[in-house]
């Protein structure tokens, strides 16, 4: 059993005494770990970096073993990672929670290149909040979980949007929302992709997709704690100028 292609590393961890455990995700077979011979020595190592994209081998004697790699670097993204806090937690959330959500071995081929068109995007600060929003948004609708922002759930009009239902994910319009409103999550307009999306604005968005990671997402995985790196990621964005 073996194949080959490229991949984006999400987690290492050391295996021994000298080889590494890593997580990759690639577009043919999705979120896929395997062992690196080696993996800790000053020649490997220093490849092995969250977010690096690799040439990735893979080889086990069944399919259901854990195998192992071999790896090449293609870019790494570890120096535009550390241009900047935003950048750097921007990287580590998202490798995080792909490696929480995804199953494993489960193709998921338009996340994976919307994961690799957002990464290339790191460092980029003044456009990076927003791109990872699209992103987040991109990841509940693979799950699963995905929000439907063009209509009101209650009335059916498509003005006026200011809230999303917990329960369901619509969106619903200030006039249908009645007695309710203090009970549904906010809805600002970058979240549906309109008005000019200030910073503050989009961390208002990400709490409330945050809220179906939490308690949708969680849930459905054995209700394990999301990754603490998004919360710091999503204050981050909310402490921009």
């Amino acid at each position: 059993m073996d194949w080959r292609e490229q991949g984006i590393l999400l987690t290492v961890r050391r295996h021994g005494e000298s080889s590494a455990i890593i997580e990759v995700f690639t577009e043919e077979h999705g979120r896929h770990a395997g062992v690196v011979r080696g993996g800790t020595s000053r020649k490997i190592a220093p490849i092995l970096q969250p977010g690096a994209q690799l040439d990735i081998a893979w080889r086990a004697r069944l399919e259901d073993h854990i195998g192992s790699f071999t790896v090449e670097p293609v870019r790494s993204r570890a120096a535009v990672a550390m241009s900047g806090r935003l950048a750097l937690a921007g990287l580590n959330t998202v490798a995080s929670l792909l490696s929480f959500c995804l199953p494993e071995r489960e193709p998921h081929p338009h996340l994976y290149h919307h994961t690799e068109r957002l990464l290339d995007l790191l460092g980029q600060d003044e456009i990076w909040p927003l791109a990872y929003l699209r992103w987040e948004l991109s990841l509940l609708e693979e799950l699963g979980f995905g929000l439907d922002l063009s209509a009101c759930a209650v009335s059916g009009t498509t003005e006026g949007l200011v809230y999303v239902s917990p329960r369901t994910g619509r969106a619903v319009s200030a006039a249908a929302a009645g007695e309710w409103a203090g009970r549904l999550l906010p809805l600002p307009d970058c979240l549906r992709g309109v008005g000019p999306a200030p910073d503050a604005e989009i961390a208002q968005a990400l709490r409330t997709t945050g809220f179906f990671l939490e308690n949708r997402v969680a849930p459905s995985l054995g209700n394990r704690a999301l990754p603490e790196v998004r919360g710091r990621f999503v204050d981050l964005v909310s402490r921009l100028p």
